[in-house]
């Protein structure tokens, strides 16, 4: 790889950096051809991307973006695993890590908060961001539904009023 083509790989990881959500940094020993990519093809399923990283290269990258201050984690057979969403490459990758032990989740970083092992585990229990959305729209149609029911209630207990009166009246006129 000469010069050039380095500063074309910095400049694409410094842009993926800086569009980032979320960077999961991992530590793969092992994984075969096949298995990574499985994972960049899970990843790619929820929007976010798997990459192998050479450190040194990754280290320039990350200068002057949010995630500057995870260069310590850039140690051995590195890559990265990042999304645009908060939740997705995090979900995956753990996922991934707790089926095949050649993964290993070594740290990463959310809205420039450092975030250890037990963080990413615990962010990736959360709801993504599309199951969060559909969970608010459920929230909002809701009481639509709910509203148009009581506004039609009224109206057909108002025509069971009438209708019992009427059917009162002609038992009245019947008996007499």
């Amino acid at each position: 790889m000469d010069r050039s083509e380095k500063q074309e790989l910095v400049d694409r990881l410094h842009k993926t950096f800086q569009t980032a959500g979320l960077v999961v940094v991992t530590q793969q020993i092992g994984l075969t051809v096949s298995e990574v990519t499985d994972l960049r093809r899970r990843m790619r399923d929820v929007g976010a991307g798997f990459k192998v990283t050479k450190n040194r290269l990754a280290r320039l990258a990350l200068a002057g973006t949010a995630y500057e201050h995870l260069d310590q984690l850039f140690r051995g057979p590195t890559a990265i695993a990042f999304s645009a969403d908060p939740v997705a490459a995090a979900k995956i990758a753990v996922a991934f890590a707790k089926s095949n032990d050649k993964l290993t989740i070594t740290g990463g970083s959310l809205a420039g908060q450092v975030l250890d092992l037990a963080a990413v585990q615990a962010l990736a229990t959360l709801p993504s961001l599309d199951e969060l959305r559909g969970k608010i729209l459920g929230v909002l149609q809701a009481p639509a539904s709910r509203i148009a029911s009581i506004l039609q209630a009224p109206g057909s207990q108002v025509a069971r009023v009438l209708q019992a009166h009427a059917d009162a009246g002609a038992a009245r006129d019947e008996a007499a």
